[in-house]
């Protein structure tokens, strides 16, 4: 006869009788669901660039003037191609015979599959060392290779002794798809092998780690399905750098959300002989954190919405949906594979069935790091916690050496750039805002007004205005009007006209993407309010001054909405008000110290030239809201230990049950964020690193020694005003075997 223990049969008896055909149907049905939505979400991955865009114009709101004159350029100029600016440089004046060859040359590219009808005669520069000459790329075509061939065709057929470059917005676009190319292979490959490695380390085990790995992946086949249709609908703006995060965000939050599953998985087994029972287990002590983690992500998040730059509020729905599908799979995928394979999915280190050992344990680990660091927190809490928060309040002190107003365009890209070292020589011998001038649309009748501004501002080295009349399609303006292009006795060209309006060009003797620029736009806006009222500035740099605006405004509106938004989460989570707001207290230091660290080592070691104003922001979003993540399924297991032990000794429960499993899943975050720095551009790059030492800091310091050890100190009071800070359990600070 079978021995079975008393809280065996009181479990027995009050288990619902399930048939068996549903309990593998069930779980049959979800693993083949999952299968059919990654076999039909899985192709789109390589297909992502036809409904993205990396042209930042399309993410300003819709006030700005950038964007407004964006929009109105096509009435000046049916052509929707990109420029590209060829560059040649010499080290002697070029003579006319290589003048000669070099128009050969431009003849020749010309022709180029994707390169427009109007490619502009060689320019020559005042020193007689360079030529440039402007070449259209057509909208239709692929800049990323038709660049490519372009500066292929410049290299071989130059004359020799001469340099050439193609740079200009066709260049520094062709950088940014080609930067982007690895988002899809080799984004993907290092993040999952990442996450590979942690697994089998973690868990010395083969199916586990393929199993944790499936439900990752398949959570992003069906999010990419989901947002590639929403874009090509135009309901969604998809970029780049969008997609990369979406990748990064959606495995390692399935991988996190895996990992405590797996953990109560492995923790019902010891106590179910029955798997499907031990599968309800789990999910039923998985359910209420997972939800609360991802609800807290999506929920920061969403606050993106309210953001000006469509860059931002475009991540917000994008990011969500992948952590909705990393939610489904965690809970369903996973738990349907983990029934299928039973014990075995942790061989060849099966956990066995022994309900006496475990209730000898009392759920409580005997030894082992964690429960070390228990008893450590029980002897010295008050030192442990204000040490730790002075340690992280010191390195918050570097945030006040974070340069995050902004980077020059030809700095986005990492590593080699032709563009980049196109613009340098282009300024070295021309107007360094050639090839992308201001645009400025006024009325006709401000016009004279308005090129009087102009050409008095020392950062505008001259004006062209487009006309009906001239070969060029503009003429330059001086300040006695418009100069006739053309031989002597050519008339006086009308300048074309839309709605009364005109469109200005203005050659900025500064590069485009400088900072000296971008102060010359601003002081033109602010001189046109009186001179010339209706006048609208775009452009390249334009864009640049927009852009920073925005997410400058963005980033103080959104950054205390999140917090607020969090912290009430976390009260109805927690049934507490105290607790939360210590919570995102340590998180805030946290993340002031992850920015402080951040920004010296970016200016120290890395030498990077600044940071992107959203920078600071999205490093908050992920690092509050994924970062909260870590202190929800510690305080969530103290809270249900504390109902049964009392709050101190829950706090040291709460710790050693979850160290292994949380330090794991910040580990593999950590991981796949760090992926991000294979793809070369500096705002991934940047975030990168300030997520992944960020979830690192949160880890090993902020959930392992600083809210244990002020939640432990402080005692039950941390569940004020809930009925849980009135419990009656002893609350002795007297040493105890936790």
């Amino acid at each position: 006869m079978t021995h079975t223990t008393r809280s065996e049969r009181r479990a027995a008896a009050d288990r619902p009788a399930v048939p068996k055909w549903l309990r593998i149907l069930l779980p049959a049905a979800l693993i083949l669901t999952w299968l059919t939505v990654a076999g039909i979400g899985g192709p789109y991955f390589g297909k992502v660039d036809e409904v993205s865009s990396n042209d930042q114009t399309s993410y300003l709101p819709e006030s700005a003037d950038a964007t407004r004159v964006q929009e109105m350029l096509g009435d000046f100029d049916d052509s929707e191609a990109i420029p590209a600016l060829v560059v040649f440089v010499a080290d002697e004046q070029l003579s006319e015979e290589q003048l000669s060859s070099l128009a050969d040359v431009m003849t020749k590219v010309a022709t180029i599959e994707g390169i427009g009808a109007n490619v502009s005669p060689l320019i020559p520069s005042e020193d007689g060392l360079a030529a440039q000459a402007f070449v259209p790329i057509l909208s239709s075509a692929e800049v990323g290779d038709t660049v490519a061939e372009l500066s292929a065709e410049l290299a071989t057929t130059a004359p020799e002794g001469i340099e050439t470059f193609v740079t200009g917005p066709a260049g520094f676009s062709a950088d940014l798809v080609s930067a982007f190319a690895g988002i899809d292979g080799l984004l993907l490959g290092v993040a999952l092998l990442a996450v590979l490695v942690i697994l089998l380390l973690v868990y010395r085990s083969f199916l586990l780690p393929i199993a944790v790995l499936s439900t990752s992946l398949f959570a992003l086949c069906a999010a990419l399905l989901t947002v590639w249709w929403l874009a090509k609908w135009d309901i969604l703006l998809l970029s780049g750098q969008t997609q990369g995060i979406l990748f990064i965000l959606v495995i390692g939050a399935a991988t996190d959300y895996s990992l405590l599953l797996v953990a109560r998985y492995r923790e019902a087994l010891r106590v179910e002989n029955d798997k499907w029972v031990a599968t309800m287990s789990a999910i039923k002590g998985s359910f209420e954190p997972i939800l609360a983690s991802g609800g807290t992500v999506i929920a920061g998040l969403l606050c993106l919405l309210l953001s000006d730059l469509k860059s931002n509020s475009a991540l917000g729905p994008v990011a969500s949906i992948g952590i909705i599908f990393a939610m489904l799979s965690a809970l369903t995928l996973l738990p349907a594979m983990l029934f299928a394979f039973g014990r075995a999915a942790f061989w060849p280190r099966r956990p066995r069935f022994e309900p006496d050992v475990v209730a000898a344990e009392d759920g409580m680990p005997d030894r082992g790091l964690w429960t070390k660091l228990a008893h450590l927190v029980q002897r010295r809490p008050r030192i442990i916690w204000v040490a730790t928060t002075l340690v992280l309040l010191i390195g918050a002190l570097g945030v006040t050496q974070l340069k995050a107003d902004g980077v020059a365009q030809s700095e986005l890209v990492l590593g080699q750039s032709e563009a980049r070292d196109g613009q340098q020589a282009l300024g070295e011998h021309f107007p360094g805002g050639s090839g992308s001038p201001a645009l400025i649309i006024v009325d006709e009748s401000e016009m004279d007004d308005a090129v009087t501004v102009l050409l008095a501002d020392d950062g505008i080295d001259g004006v062209a205005v487009t006309t009906e009349d001239s070969p060029s399609g503009s003429a330059p303006v001086t300040a006695e009007g418009i100069t006739p292009v053309g031989p002597p006795g050519t008339p006086e060209p009308s300048p074309t006209t839309v709605d009364g309006q005109v469109l200005l060009r203005a050659t900025l003797t500064d590069a485009a993407d400088s900072a000296a620029a971008g102060q010359t736009v601003t002081d033109l806006r602010a001189e046109f309010v009186d001179a010339a009222p209706s006048a609208l500035v775009g452009g390249v740099t334009a864009t640049a001054v927009d852009t920073n605006t925005a997410s400058i405004h963005d980033r103080n509106l959104i950054i205390p909405l999140v917090l607020a938004v969090i912290t009430l989460i976390l009260m109805v989570l927690l049934r507490s008000v105290l607790a939360p707001v210590l919570l995102i207290i340590t998180t805030v230091i946290s993340f002031g110290t992850a920015m402080g660290v951040s920004a010296l080592v970016f200016n120290g070691l890395f030498q990077f030239p600044g940071a992107d104003p959203a920078v600071p922001l999205f490093g908050f979003i992920f690092l509050v809201a994924l970062g909260i993540d870590y202190n929800i399924f510690l305080m969530t297991r103290v809270r249900e230990e504390s109902l049964q032990h009392g709050t101190r000794k829950g706090v040291l429960r709460g710790l050693a049950i979850t160290g292994g499993v949380i330090t794991s899943a910040g580990l593999v975050l950590a991981a796949t964020f760090t992926a991000l720095a294979v793809i070369p551009i500096l705002f991934l790059v940047q975030l990168a690193f300030i997520v992944a030492f960020g979830v690192l800091l949160d880890t090993f310091v902020v959930r392992t020694l600083l809210v244990p050890a002020l939640s432990y100190d402080l005692g039950r009071v941390i569940w004020w005003p809930s009925k849980l800070s009135k419990h009656a359990q002893p609350e002795s600070h007297e040493p105890e075997a936790p």
